[in-house]
């Protein structure tokens, strides 16, 4: 059942007023911020892929602020261990038994941070916990509770000691982005603000009804003719010259459950050409594996998703049914 205008109404004038509140310390980034939010609806996952200092751990902070939830960093490093992220189970001798000792993943919003300088085996802790929201330690599945996203960062520089994401990770991250470096009139308006940044962000939500926002996501309406250009668009990342692995099932599911949550938060009951093309990228470009001979011509994912977007013919209609 499609959702009715006065909850397409509520859900942009909401999904709006989360991304002013976190606007007001991510200066500059509304995009990124806003594409966060997204991945955070729809149930998904973000990648960022940035220098230091650009604001990644600010956002994290200001996301669970804003949304009256939880936070936890992880600071991923050589030495960690997966029961460094997920929690051990210690045996309590006054007790007699054993206790468990929930890890930094069960938090509404998880900051991976610099992801790729852990072990892939510790890396591979996340995997459950990102694909189905619950961790099993000792024969016993946990929630991580909801809504649940992480935030996993890596340096482009200094790969030195830094074990790449597997395919199989990377699918999992919903939405890749990147903060950046401010332009210069954002820089100046940082730096003025300097002392009037709020240290705490007033919650604009409760974490229930950032539930409710992602339940009303999943009612946008999205016209067969939608779906048959996401699957055209899916299908001509397999067969691509440059790439030598296209996008998964698992990455379509993800356009179009982000395109929905877009759709709606621009106060629009169903999903259009351009949700779809607007989230392309950030989609799908990282789960592309490119040819070598391609990746030495210099040649880029997000340049191989943008061309597919011009050679695919989009559908005429793409609106309500």
């Amino acid at each position: 059942m499609a959702i009715s205008s006065e909850q397409a109404t509520w859900f942009q004038s909401t999904f709006q007023a989360l991304a002013d509140n976190v606007e007001q310390v991510v200066l500059g980034k509304r995009h990124v911020i806003e594409l966060a939010f997204t991945a955070m609806v729809s149930e998904g996952h973000l990648l960022l892929e940035d220098l230091p200092g650009t604001g990644k751990t600010r956002l994290a902070r200001a996301m669970s602020e804003t949304v009256h939830g939880t936070s936890t960093r992880i600071q991923f490093t050589p030495d960690l261990l997966p029961g460094d992220v997920t929690g051990i189970t210690v045996y309590d001798q006054k007790n007699g038994e054993f206790e468990f000792h929930a890890g930094p993943i069960f938090a509404n919003v998880v900051l991976a941070d610099e992801i790729n300088r852990a072990s892939p085996k510790t890396q591979s802790a996340l995997l459950e916990a990102m694909e189905e929201g619950k961790v099993t330690i000792d024969g016993v599945t946990r929630s991580t509770g909801a809504p649940f996203l992480v935030i996993a960062t890596q340096n482009p520089i200094e790969q030195a000691g830094t074990y790449p994401l597997p395919e199989a990770q990377l699918d999992r991250f919903m939405i890749k982005t990147s903060l950046g470096y401010p332009d210069l009139a954002a820089t100046v308006r940082i730096l003025e603000a300097t002392s009037e940044v709020p240290h705490e962000l007033n919650p604009v939500i409760t974490p229930q009804a950032l539930v409710g926002m992602s339940t009303i996501a999943r009612a946008v309406h999205a016209d067969p003719v939608i779906f048959d250009y996401i699957g055209r668009i899916v299908e001509a990342t397999r067969t691509a010259s440059q790439t030598r692995v296209g996008v998964s099932v698992r990455g379509a599911r993800a356009l179009t459950k982000a395109a929905k949550t877009w759709a709606a938060g621009q106060g629009r009951g169903y999903v259009n050409v351009d949700d779809v093309k607007s989230l392309a990228v950030p989609t799908l470009a990282h789960r592309l594996v490119l040819d070598p001979e391609a990746e030495f011509d210099g040649v880029t994912p997000e340049a191989v998703i943008g061309q597919i977007l011009l050679d695919v013919v989009p559908p005429v209609r793409s609106t309500v049914a």
